[in-house]
């Protein structure tokens, strides 16, 4: 018996209590792979050794528990950041962080506990253990909404592998990683040709990705852009003593330098509502001096408030609104918040009861000769399935978001992976212009080719890169990889039913 399998038959006789505390703590080592540590390696490793203790899993019972401990480490680690939008009205909010963390984590764990009790009634083999955790993370994006951030298969969008997202959207990338896992498992255990056909395919992958993206060559008349980043913290955004401040500062930035085609403000980033910004537009207009300017702004449409993405013309005019139509739950708006609003809980960045209002859904607007745009707002950038909702095909994305929410430590870069990945798939070129950063110009490889850096001010013109033709993925998106994630199930379940009856 090999050290690894060793260490965790030992494992055993370990007290339950002391086994969920280990996956715990592995499930945290897994998430080193994550942005902004991007350890990748931690993420298998850890992965591996959650599958050993799945192997060693007596009971359907033992894997939930097994599952639920592991994912609860990893999500306390990779979404530590979640505590942030608590701390900017501390008085307010700040009771609420711990519970936020430990809830969330939790409750995202199920998912994985889930996985692991559906692998162990189909068999408890490597094949049914990929798939259902796979398909766990599939559910993670529909539930309640779904909020599919920090995937394992994350951990790939700084590699070649990203580019394989472009066949197999983001849960590919999950397919991957525990394939990875599985394979290392084997070889720690001693079955060298298993795990070695497994890296040799990974090996194979890594290399295509390194050859398929071009170098980055933008054609000499390709549409310029510049992205404002007036960098307003949160805790100060909306302090009257502030406003000014930011708002002069995006129109500095506007007025500034060589006209480009478009200028971009980022998310929320004027002062007033668009019901009352006549004056407010028109100071916009006459600094962008004729160019057209998309910025973030809430309006009011009766009762209901939007938080929405305005195009202004060349003149100055409204030309286009778009009003996000995937809210975040507990941020932007909260279920039954007239009754909740009783007992304090409101919507962090909505204000007073239900908050904000859903748009009615993806749309895709005309930017001249930039071309058709697809506009997502913050969080949406974070769902494959809200860009693959569009009505027809863009030539590029446009997420406008305000990731002060998010801290300055892993929200942010989290979120700008999702954001080359999201170009991956569709190949799509993605403007993305942030409050506080990272804003950037995102090719449709995934590659950064302008970014303005977390928690600074400033402006970039950056050329619009063109699109590749639409990927195989954004064809044919999950539902294949739904499919066949089924078939192996089934088959799993077949195989330990009928090949190796129970006794």
């Amino acid at each position: 018996m090999t050290t690894a399998l060793m260490l965790v038959d030992r494992a055993r006789g370990f007290r339950p209590i002391y086994r969920l505390l280990i996956c715990a703590v592995l499930g945290a080592f897994a998430a080193l792979g994550q942005e902004p540590w991007g350890i990748w390696p931690a993420t298998i490793v850890g992965l591996a050794a959650s599958f050993g203790f799945f192997v060693i899993a007596r009971s359907w019972a033992q894997a939930v528990w097994t599952g639920w401990a592991f994912g609860t480490g990893y999500f306390m680690l990779a979404l530590s950041w979640i505590v942030e939008p608590f701390l900017v009205d501390v008085a307010r909010h700040g009771w609420m962080a711990p519970f936020a963390l430990l809830g969330l984590s939790g409750g995202l764990a199920l998912f994985w506990g889930a996985a692991f009790a559906v692998a162990r009634g189909c068999g408890g083999a490597a094949a049914a253990w990929i798939a259902s955790f796979t398909l766990a993370e599939a559910a993670r994006g529909y539930v309640l909404t779904g909020f599919p951030w920090a995937q394992p298969g994350h951990v790939w969008i700084d590699t070649p592998v990203l580019q394989s997202a472009g066949y197999t959207g983001s849960l590919g990338l999950t397919v991957i990683l525990l394939l990875a896992a599985v394979s290392v498992w084997c070889i720690a255990s001693g079955r060298w040709v298993s795990g070695g056909a497994g890296l040799a395919l990974i090996a194979a992958v890594w290399g295509a990705g390194t050859v398929l993206p071009p170098e980055m060559q933008i054609l000499k008349d390709a549409p310029v852009v510049r992205l404002i980043q007036p960098n307003a913290p949160q805790h100060e955004k909306w302090n009257p003593e502030k406003v000014q401040l930011f708002f002069d500062r995006q129109i500095e930035f506007t007025r500034t330098g060589a006209r480009p085609d478009l200028i971009v403000w980022p998310e929320t980033a004027v002062p007033v509502t668009l019901n009352r910004a006549g004056p407010t537009l028109n100071v916009i207009a006459e600094a962008a001096g004729g160019v057209p300017v998309v910025l973030g702004i809430r309006r009011f449409e009766g009762m209901r408030l939007f938080n929405s993405l305005v195009l202004l013309d060349e003149s100055g005019a409204v030309d286009s609104i778009y009003d996000k139509h995937h809210l975040v739950p507990f941020g932007e708006y909260i279920p039954y918040g007239d009754q909740l609003g009783q007992f304090g809980i409101r919507g962090m960045a909505a204000g007073e009861g239900d908050g904000f209002s859903a748009g009615p859904g993806a749309q895709v607007i005309q930017l001249g000769q930039l071309g058709r745009a697809l506009p997502l707002i913050c969080y949406e950038g974070v769902f494959p399935q809200d860009v693959a909702s569009a009505p027809g095909r863009a030539d590029f994305m446009l997420l406008i978001t305000n990731d002060a929410w998010f801290g300055a430590v892993s929200g942010p870069y989290q979120h700008l992976a999702q954001a080359r990945l999201r170009s991956v798939e569709q190949g799509l070129p993605m403007i993305r212009v942030a409050n506080t950063g990272v804003s950037a110009m995102i090719d449709p490889w995934g590659q950064i080719i302008a970014e303005i850096p977390l928690g600074e001010a400033g402006w970039s013109d950056a050329p619009l890169p063109s699109p590749r033709p639409p990927t195989v993925y954004a064809a044919s998106g999950d539902l294949p990889l739904f499919a066949l994630l089924l078939v192996v199930l089934g088959l799993s379940l077949i195989y330990d039913r009928k090949v190796q009856p129970r006794s």
